[in-house]
């Protein structure tokens, strides 16, 4: 299929051929008619995207100190390397869209294919010929609305948000500031609620479209004076500001024609510089608006499907949407006369041209346009879209390898890694969308691209799959993977949950002999399984091992890793999706310790600082102990200052120390003599873990023992257990 794409680094908007997306739970496949190109947001991404790597740090100052502190902690090249990975990733476009939908995902009850939809929501309703979309980001389209009109419908939510926050009532004076499409459709929004409306604007032409729906309207100089004639002096009961400009002039105007303790919201972009004079001789209220009502920027309401009670929360986005719908059907808000350029998909970049001047012709709804289903050709959703076709027989390597999962953290770290190791056949790699596994397989030499994890993980060119998406489809992905014969690398955790970790045991023990555990892991017929446990290959990590090698009695480790705040609404915090930062990523540190000591943890207690709640369980000590009797301590904490290094390691046990810092430099002391080894740049072993993985395939024997893939998992399960139960110890089966 087709998608419109914006590359952050070099500026370009292209149209790309990607592979059409596989719904899951909870999602529709829309057959997109028309989407609506946003003048404000989208605009400000492309001019963003086309400054020079200068202008865009003076443009974003507060990412420029990140990539400073990620500088000091990690080094030059690997934060060159980061960042510039990040800006190469392709960024879809588009928020605002209508069509059919021609595939469901579990549970979309009251949802079926061939129904029209209008689809919102940045990610979602991109500028593609299929969306993929989560149900409460869709709305039922009834026949008398156009996919036109409806394409609208997530800018007309907006509006309504905005003028729902001003609390207008029945009868009042209310002023838009900006006639643009926003302002357009709030000043119809306000008309039909049963105000008094007034617009202004600069542009004497969206005056005039203005006055075409009946609405009052003037130039932005005659608006205060205007203004009083209106209101019979009283001033506007609340002011809507729609424009689209860095100035502090429409907020100053608002103050002007307000009326006493008038309410005013800003839906537009706008210089936010209040004038204390007037606001204070009149109490103004001012409210930013936020987008197109509650839910947004809620991942359990927006991706998750988890919808507010409508006793609590009579209005929200998706509620929102259906208003919006339902004033088009009754021809109270009209659109046609808002449309002035209708774009095909195949030439979606001159939009861009016109949105940011380049093309120097008046807008305003700017439409893409897609085939229509009636006749078209359907591109195939079982098949993945080919980036280039051998001309020459594969090599016989060992390793054929299919990947799920394109995400930020594969593409900087993981399949660079990879693509430094040799005899790998690089044959197919999937993402969700579809649009990220596109992008990393011409990056990276896939011969294909796919949407569908089924596709790899049944494809018979493929002996070993690589597993690299978020957390709570590990577990699923693994067991699929081995009963396909595959070998499996996934990166960590292995399972989230009690559950998913019994799933996988049942399948690695699967038609072994009765025996202990640990034969019966270690000699499944499954493929080999292997946990992307990295640090255990780093080069000072074998380098510190080494130092112990010889020991004689029990090690005491301390791990200590300043792990940085993250929002409580990220998803590594979500049990269900993430298992919390312990399980998540406490696991890479557990790990490390039983490379050092030789062997799982057999029991842990746990403690944590107060949550105060801005923390959620990731200021914690552990303590394990091993059963030689090591002590194995990890303190993992959020509340430190991220431009300090993250990880470093002491280790001591007969008369020797160790210091690992941030695998960036190793500090071994031993009968009074220092050596001390640095590194030019962070090593973490991304790169060794995966020569490791080839070898281990080659000669058929797991690097890590599978028991203790399981055991770390386990651990990381009781550390928790320990948490909740206030520190008691907690033994590890």
């Amino acid at each position: 299929m087709k998608q419109l794409l914006q590359n952050m680094r070099d500026g370009k908007t292209t149209v790309a051929e990607i592979p059409v997306p596989t719904p899951r739970a909870g999602q529709a496949l829309v057959k997109v008619a028309a989407s609506l190109v946003s003048a404000g947001t989208e605009r400000m991404l492309v001019e963003f995207a086309e400054k020079s790597l200068v202008g865009k740090a003076r443009s974003r100052p507060d990412l420029v100190r990140q990539v400073l502190d990620k500088v000091s902690r990690e080094g030059l090249l690997p934060t060159l390397q980061a960042t510039f990975n990040r800006l190469d990733q392709p960024m879809p476009l588009g928020y605002s869209s209508a069509g059919t939908i021609t595939a469901l995902g579990p549970g979309m009850d009251g949802f079926h294919v061939g129904q029209r939809v209008a689809c919102a929501g940045g990610g979602y309703a991109v500028h593609a010929e299929y969306n993929l979309v989560p149900r409460n980001l869709l709305t039922p389209l009834p026949e008398t609305v156009d996919f036109e009109s409806a394409a609208f419908t997530t800018l007309g939510a907006i509006a309504l948000h905005g003028f729902r926050l001003a609390e207008p009532q029945l009868g009042e004076n209310v002023a838009v500031i900006g006639l643009g499409l926003l302002g357009l459709l709030t000043i119809q929004l306000a008309a039909a609620a049963g105000c008094r409306v007034f617009g202004v604007d600069t542009n004497p032409s969206r005056v005039q479209l203005a006055e075409q729906f009946g609405i009052a309207a003037c130039s932005r100089q005659n608006a205060a004076d205007s203004a009083v004639a209106f209101t019979a002096n009283r001033g506007f009961d609340s002011v809507i500001i729609c424009a689209d400009t860095p100035s502090n002039d429409p907020v100053e105007l608002a103050g002007v024609i307000a009326r006493d303790r008038a309410k005013i919201v800003a839906t537009g972009a706008v210089g936010l510089s209040f004038p204390r004079k007037i606001y204070y001789e009149k109490e103004l209220s001012f409210i930013n608006s936020r987008s197109y009502g509650p839910g947004r920027y809620d991942a359990g309401y927006e991706e998750n499907g988890q919808d507010y009670p409508i006793g609590f929360v009579r209005w929200t986005e998706g509620r929102n949407f259906q208003a919006i719908v339902a004033l088009m059907a009754q021809d109270k808000l009209r659109i046609a006369p808002l449309v002035t350029h209708r774009i095909p998909i195949e030439n979606a970049a001159e939009a861009y041209e016109i949105i940011t001047g380049k093309q120097q012709e008046p807008f305003l709804g700017v439409l893409l346009k897609y085939p229509s289903a009636q006749g078209d050709k359907e591109t195939s959703t079982s098949l993945p879209v080919y980036l280039s076709i051998p001309t020459t027989a594969p090599k016989t390597a060992t390793v054929k390898l299919g990947v799920l999962g394109a995400g930020l953290f594969a593409n900087a770290t993981l399949l660079p890694a990879m693509a430094r190791v040799k005899d790998i056949e690089l044959v197919g790699i999937a993402s969700a969308g579809g649009l990220h596994a596109q992008h990393s397989g011409k990056k990276f030499g896939f011969r294909y691209a796919a949407s569908d994890d089924e596709q790899i993980i049944n494809d018979p060119a493929i002996n070993t799959v690589m597993i690299l998406t978020r957390h709570d489809t590990h577990a699923e992905l693994v067991v699929r993977a081995l009963q396909a014969g595959k070998h499996v690398f996934v990166e960590k955790p292995l399972a989230v949950d009690q559950a998913g970790l019994e799933k996988v045991c049942a399948q690695l023990t699967m038609n072994c002999e009765p025996q202990t555990e640990t034969e019966r892991l270690s000699s499944s017929a499954n493929g080999l399984l292997m946990v992307g446990f990295n640090r255990r290959f780093a080069p000072l990590a074998t380098q510190l091992a080494a130092h112990f090698a010889q020991r004689t009695e029990p090690l005491y480790m301390h791990y200590r890793i300043n792990a940085g705040y993250i929002p409580l609404n990220h998803w590594t915090h979500d049990p269900a999706q993430g298992g919390g930062r312990i399980i998540g990523e406490g696991c890479h540190f557990v790990d490390f310790l039983s490379f050092l000591a030789g062997s799982a943890p057999v029991n842990v207690c746990a403690t944590a600082l107060p949550n105060g709640g801005k923390y959620r369980e990731d200021n914690v000590s552990m303590t394990f102990t091993f059963a030689d009797g090591s002590l194995g301590v990890v303190d993992y904490l959020a509340s430190g200052d991220k431009s300090f290094p993250k990880e470093r390691v002491e280790v001591f046990c007969d008369g020797a120390v160790a210091v690992l810092d941030d695998f960036r430099s190793l500090e071994t002391v031993r009968n009074g003599k220092r050596k001390t080894v640095k590194l030019a740049g962070q090593d973490k072993g991304h790169f060794n873990e995966m020569q490791v993985l080839v070898s281990a395939i080659r000669a058929g024997q797991a690097p890590i023992a599978p028991e203790q893939l399981v055991a770390v998992t386990k651990a990381t399960f009781a550390a928790v257990e320990s948490l909740r139960k206030n520190g008691e110890k907690v033994v590890i089966e």
